[in-house]
């Protein structure tokens, strides 16, 4: 005779029945969500500026005969950097000599007439206005000696415009020129900044800027470094008088300390600020432990237990982190319980 035997997955849902739900909520770490500690704060995209930036442009044209320096390296200042073709201008320089040297010995020649008609002069040999023809030529001479001098200093500076030094010691960050390339007046040859000196700029909504904290620091977050370097305070914070007609943001710009290794320009950098009380003011942000956040894909989010006790999957918004707890910026509401154990969150499911 066949007896009756339950299938194993019948089994399992009866299981699954008469296990209470608090039993699952018992294997369960679960923490209240916390107001985040210290005074509100508020974070927003920044980018990370060199205090000194400098494009250097050609101021003759011709073409670039030697490169120097390629992109990411370090020159001092009055190093050459490159060098564009001064044939011509060698040579102009070189008749403008020349012609000085002419005008110095046609200078001479009328220097030795003038005195020559002096002395006839005082013996009244000559007419007072031969004299003076005499020395009116003396002193056209001298002035063309002088306008010859400054042409001939003009061509040496001329010829000096087409060896490219660095106007200060400073990173190659741009090289848009090759050998050979030709330059022209204006044409930028070379971008150059100080890493010594950079600073963080953001664009701050001007009802925020109006309630930074007085005396209080702005904190600035480098998601790019290491955790243990990424926290920074700024050496000194500016906020620009002007305001943007479009966007109604003004900016904020906050100065990196001196020798901050692995930031250059044009990273992205996070700055977060402190903010004063305010009459109708959004309720703080909330806090929960680092090892609560569940990253799945492009959804981030945490496990939170329901009235009935069973973790439900929410997404977040996450804010700064520091000191093995995360902000959350929005999808949580405090008194909430959150998992702390994620992944036997997922298997109680």
């Amino acid at each position: 005779m066949n007896k009756f035997r339950p299938l194993p997955a019948a089994l399992a849902l009866a299981a699954a029945l008469a296990w209470p739900i608090g039993a699952q909520s018992a294997e369960l770490a679960a923490v209240p969500a916390q107001a985040a500690s210290g005074a509100a704060t508020s974070g927003f995209d920044a980018v990370v500026e060199a205090v000194r930036q400098t494009v250097v442009a050609a101021q003759v044209s011709g073409a670039v005969v030697e490169l120097v320096v390629k992109v990411g390296d370090r020159v001092q200042a009055g190093q050459v950097l490159l060098r564009i073709d001064a044939r011509a201008a060698d040579q102009n320089a070189a008749a403008s000599d020349a012609q000085v040297l002419a005008a110095r010995a046609a200078l001479a020649v009328a220097s030795n007439e003038f005195g020559r008609q002096q002395q006839l002069f005082q013996k009244n040999y000559i007419s007072q206005a031969a004299l003076e023809r005499a020395e009116s030529e003396f002193k056209a001479t001298q002035a063309q000696v002088t306008a010859q001098m400054a042409q001939a200093g003009a061509a040496r500076t001329q010829t000096g415009f087409h060896t490219v030094r660095a106007p200060y010691a400073g990173v190659i960050a741009e090289l848009p020129v090759a050998l050979g390339d030709m330059a022209m007046p204006g044409r930028p040859l070379l971008t150059l900044y100080d890493p010594s000196a950079l600073r963080v700029s953001a664009a701050v909504p001007q009802s925020v800027a109006s309630r930074l904290a007085a005396g209080q620091l702005p904190r600035i977050e480098l998601p790019g470094l290491p955790p243990a370097s990424a926290w920074l305070t700024p050496a000194r914070i500016q906020l620009l008088p002007t305001a943007d007609a479009a966007t109604h943001t003004v900016t904020l710009r906050a100065d990196l300390p001196s020798g901050w290794v692995g930031v250059a320009p044009g990273g992205f950098a996070r700055l977060w600020l402190p903010l004063g009380a305010e009459a109708g003011a959004a309720t703080p942000s909330l806090s929960v432990p680092l090892q609560a956040i569940v990253r799945r894909a492009e959804m981030t989010g945490l496990y939170v237990l329901d009235g009935s006790g069973r973790p439900l999957l929410r997404q977040v918004r996450l804010g700064r982190s520091e000191a093995g707890r995360v902000e959350i910026l929005s999808g949580l509401s405090a008194g909430e319980r959150v998992v702390t154990d994620p992944q036997a969150a997922a298997r109680l499911r």
